[in-house]
């Protein structure tokens, strides 16, 4: 008995060393460095260009009175309007712990009276079910005004020292306008500027402002993983579609569409979002999801055909080069698409260049089933070489191009100086 006591405290003290010694080794370091580091960066994001908000944020002056005096018993903090018709403005009220609140304090540093770039989301129907419809949607400005009202012990109506908010943020949005209301001012003032040179700054400045809308672009993508997803949706709307299908495809596994972001397209809908901030733009691409057949329930259904027409889209398919060896026909570069023709002059400068683009699963699509479907709906085949790309790359890549694609073409239909005029 005495034995097997000492030969249980041999076994009790060796084990009390290691677990004393290893308690902060290297590895468990490491392990702490990268909690740290994941929960530093899941932090603000810092990419609001344009501070946008939804419909349903936005309220008239006289409501969102009503909601501040609910938040401070500082009546001087509560913003006082110059204006005889406060039923006319259009004003919003964020919380102290929403993220454009934070950005605004901590970044930007705001004051009250400070001058941000704001707008109202447009709502594409998809989501149409989930806000409320306001007239103002797809409206933008860049010189609404903010005002902090300060709560709790908080009395200074500015950023605290540590650069937290003091409290909610008021945003008045003065003078705005239609994104297609901006783009005809842009066109204005660029004419103008070109018989004065005295003004050339100031039209470089609107460009900035603008977006083009000569021509479109949309995009249909087999759905990559969902954490694939979650990054490459804000570089979709970074860049700019009108029409996003998410679309299944032989090697998209169907657990993929049992996503959150399915289950909740409020979620979809704020990653969306959070490109639109990076780029300054209000407009939301059109989202339309295709979980199961996409011969049946989008080709053969008359769906393809309703979003894009033959007549006047581009229908472009993207697939990696096989090197095979056989006598097969060798896909394009998408600089060598072919647009719809039109018969008349006239309807050529009237003509809007579109384009659609069809990008396939980190495998690509399935050979040659989902690629002969494609070709037998008109569309191009082209490829970006010989090198299968992940999803988040090849549509990066393909957005950019086809977007200057469609530049280049609609400069050549208005009769505009093109370098590398497409054929």
């Amino acid at each position: 008995c005495f034995q097997a006591f000492i030969f249980a405290m041999i076994i009790y003290t060796t084990s009390y060393r290691t677990i004393t010694t290893n308690a902060f080794s290297p590895l468990l370091l490491q392990r702490f460095s990268r909690t740290t580091y994941s929960h530093f960066h899941h932090s603000t994001k810092l990419n609001l260009n344009r501070f946008l908000l939804d419909s349903s944020e936005v309220q008239s002056y006289e409501a969102a009175i009503e909601k501040i005096s609910e938040l401070t018993t500082n009546s001087s903090a509560i913003p006082i309007s110059n204006s005889m018709n406060d039923n006319d403005k259009i004003v919003a009220v964020l919380s102290k712990n929403d993220y454009r609140t934070i950005h605004a304090a901590k970044i930007l540093n705001l004051q009250n009276g400070d001058s941000i770039r704001a707008g109202i989301v447009s709502s594409p129907q998809d989501f149409q079910k989930e806000v409320i419809k306001n007239e103002k949607q797809g409206y933008l400005t860049d010189s609404a005004t903010i005002s902090w009202i300060p709560e709790g012990k908080i009395k200074k109506a500015q950023p605290t020292k540590n650069g937290d908010p003091p409290g909610s943020l008021f945003i008045e949005l003065n003078d705005l306008v239609s994104s297609l209301e901006q783009q005809q001012q842009q066109q204005q003032k660029e004419s103008s500027s070109e018989e004065s040179s005295s003004s050339s700054s100031l039209s470089n400045e609107i460009k900035c402002y603008s977006f083009r809308k000569d021509y479109s672009v949309s995009l249909i993508l087999a759905l990559p993983r969902p954490l694939q997803l979650n990054r490459i949706l804000p570089m979709i709307s970074q860049l700019g579609v009108e029409h996003l299908v998410l679309t299944t495809a032989k090697k998209v596994p169907k657990d993929y569409f049992g996503s959150h972001l399915f289950r909740k397209p409020s979620q979809l809908q704020d990653l969306l979002i959070e490109g639109l901030c990076q780029a300054g733009d209000v407009n939301l691409p059109n989202v339309h999801v295709v979980k199961s057949n996409f011969q049946r329930n989008f080709c053969e259904n008359g769906d393809l055909d309703r979003l894009f027409p033959k007549e006047e889209y581009a229908r472009v398919i993207s697939h990696p080069f096989r090197t095979n060896g056989n006598n097969v026909e060798l896909p394009t570069s998408i600089r060598d698409v072919q647009f719809p023709n039109c018969s008349s002059s006239s309807s050529k400068k009237n003509q809007k260049p579109k384009i659609v683009l069809a990008v396939g699963p980190e495998g690509g699509w399935e050979e040659p089933g989902e690629l002969n479907l494609f070709r037998e709906n008109g569309f191009q085949q082209i490829t970006l070489g010989t090198r299968i790309l992940r999803s988040d790359v090849a549509v990066v890549g393909l957005l950019s191009l086809a977007h200057d694609l469609c530049v280049q073409k609609s400069q050549e239909l208005q009769g505009g100086k093109v370098d590398n005029i497409i054929d």
